[in-house]
């Protein structure tokens, strides 16, 4: 496959991921307003937070990335050698492994949910009726790992098979699962409604793949096989990426330990300003990282390090000019931003003040965030899973410490110790980032992020620009409305930082993210982004375009069912002109969601 074929397959993939995640992440959005009308930043709301920590921990070390990034490329290797038998083996014995795993740590966990809540959870609750409630809700959440374990591996599956649709669609049910609980259950059973939502929406991210994943021909078969060759790569390639997972969601469980000692609420609103924070990284890099980690995979299995490395470079390169522009906007729109979403009935105004303080710190590394979801990805596909482990253990031990550190710091400023909470993760992980980006480049591929500094100043210019525009905005606008000053603000800023990126060359071909894009093109196309979506969600296809061969960029929000032309043939069956081609072939601006929701 040339190198331009692996770029469309990556691009095809991740529009059609991007898609349903930007889908799901407009639902995740909701799902939090209506969490935040119904529950605001309180006690209940922190004991529901802090119940979910042991089931979401069980869940990301049994069956989320940690088993994604061992059994796909394993699979994927039996299904390269046309050995269906063998493949469709290797699925049944990690189904069964996953389930005897999940439904006996699952067993354990109940039994000593008392102990887990008041000794490492939350020890700084002092209610007894909360730390009740939060052991009753981590006894309901766990039925939600079990189910998750095997829907995990169904979804692997299905991303083997380069199927992206039900996956990224799964997201989705278990979103409106959640909305209805809190909706609906929620007046009447409190959070337990919500907790009961979490229970179906897993059966529902489960039962959506089954079909898909019988229809490819699933045998399912009552084994273990601890001795099979491909359950055993799964489980060493695995048992690293475990303990890499358990550092990154150990450091949530610290933050929820730490808060648990602060004002009530405190869980609460570093929840909500992370939810914040993480939005663009879901729209930005995790779609980008599932639909290109498959490609990566098959390219370093055929040791095509140049091709490998013109894909790992033009992908980070369209994550850098994203998520640069989203921080700026999340630091200078962050208060209007949570006014809008969550400022109402039990959400009130000192919980949007903490959540703002929260979003800021957080916000600092976000492009972090962005970018260490590729670069592990990279790791993964050079069958390497030991480098990013030991360096996320080092990245905890970094947020524990400054954590600490911080929060006393804060509170001798008088200022909220739960932003020193925020900082230290920020920080953390942007010391994880740059140790990833070391190591890469001393591996095989040698895969090295040298080539990015070209981008670098335009993007940080165009940011500057934006920030400056943006400042003015708020002086003029900024007591208005919280909707349309957020609204506003995103339109405004995300249409100068495009245009002065266009300006200063950043759209030169073979740069990987714009290519000489006509500016009414970006102006048109990104103002309706901005306005479907409230993020400037950015997808296009590069290649040589009529009249004159010319090349220009197709900036599209892809959500509720605006086409996107892919292809000839996809532009002649799309309803677009000959005058509105945008381009047919080649690399691609490639975006992002989230697998669980």
């Amino acid at each position: 496959m040339s190198r331009s074929a692996n770029t469309k397959t990556i691009a095809k993939a991740a529009v059609l991921v991007m898609t349903f995640f930007a889908l799901s992440r407009f639902l995740g959005v909701l799902r939090d307003v209506v969490i935040a009308s119904q529950f605001g930043a309180s006690a209940p709301y922190d004991a529901y937070l802090a119940a979910f920590r042991a089931p979401d921990l069980l869940f990301n070390l049994i069956s989320g990335g940690a088993l994604g990034s061992a059994f796909i490329p394993t699979f994927t290797g039996y299904l390269s050698r046309n050995d269906e038998t063998g493949a469709w083996r290797l699925a049944s014995a990690i189904i069964n492994w996953v389930l005897v795993i999940a439904i006996g740590v699952g067993v354990l966990a109940a039994i000593f949910a008392p102990w887990l809540v008041e000794n490492l959870i939350a020890p700084g609750f002092e209610d007894a009726a909360q730390i009740n409630l939060t052991v009753q809700l981590m006894r309901w959440l766990l039925f939600s790992t079990v189910i998750f374990g095997v829907s995990g591996v169904l979804m692997g599956i299905l991303n083997a098979r380069q199927h992206f649709l039900l996956p990224a669609l799964a997201p989705v049910v278990y979103n409106l699962s959640i909305i209805a609980g809190a909706w609906f259950l929620g007046p009447i059973w409190g959070v337990k409604g919500l907790a009961f939502g979490v229970v179906m929406g897993s059966l529902g991210h489960l039962l959506i793949q089954v079909p898909k994943v019988f229809a490819y021909g699933l045998n399912y078969q009552f084994i273990l096989a601890p001795g099979d060759p491909g359950v055993r790569e799964v489980a060493r390639l695995m048992a690293p990426r475990v303990i890499g997972i358990a550092a990154i969601q150990l450091n949530f469980v610290w933050d929820t330990f730490l808060a648990s000692w602060l004002t009530e609420g405190s869980i609460a609103t570093l929840d909500y300003g992370r939810r914040v924070m993480l939005l663009p990284v879901g729209i930005v890099s995790q779609a980008v990282a599932t639909a290109a980690f498959p490609t990566f995979a098959a390219l370093a299995a055929k040791r095509s390090w140049d091709e490998l490395q013109d894909a790992f470079i033009a992908t980070l390169r369209s994550i850098l000019y994203l998520t640069v522009p989203a921080t700026i906007g999340l630091v200078m729109l962050g208060r209007p931003i949570i006014q809008a979403l969550y400022q109402r009935n039990a959400f009130t105004e000192v919980s949007t003040q903490n959540t703002v303080w929260a979003l800021w710190f957080y916000s600092i590394g976000l492009v972090a965030h962005s970018m260490v979801e590729i670069l592990t990805r990279a790791f993964y596909s050079l069958h390497n899973t030991r480098a990013p482990v030991i360096v996320g253990v080092i990245s905890m031990g970094v947020n524990i410490l400054l954590s600490l550190l911080l929060m006393q710091v804060f509170a001798g400023l008088n200022l909220a110790p739960h932003g020193g909470i925020a900082l230290a993760s920020a920080i953390a992980i942007i010391i994880e980032m740059v140790w990833l980006m070391l190591v890469l480049k001393r591996l095989p591929g040698k895969l090295s992020v040298r080539a990015l500094k070209d981008a670098l100043p335009p993007i940080l210019f165009s940011g500057l620009a934006m920030a400056a525009v943006l400042g003015a905005f708020l002086f003029a606008f900024g007591d208005s409305n919280a909707w349309l000053t957020a609204s506003g603000g995103i339109v405004v800023g995300g249409i100068v930082y495009v245009l002065v990126s266009y300006a200063l060359g950043a759209a030169e071909p073979g740069s990987g993210y714009f290519f000489n894009a006509h500016p009414l093109d970006l102006t048109g196309n990104a103002l309706s982004a901005l306005c479907r979506t409230g993020t400037l969600v950015l997808a296009g296809l590069v290649g040589d375009c009529w009249p004159g061969g010319g090349r220009r960029l197709f900036v599209s929000s892809l959500c509720f069912g605006w086409p996107a032309p892919l292809d000839a043939d996809d532009v002649a069956g799309s309803g677009y002109q000959r005058s509105d081609c945008l381009g047919i072939s080649g690399r691609a601006i490639v975006l992002a969601g989230n697998r669980r929701g």
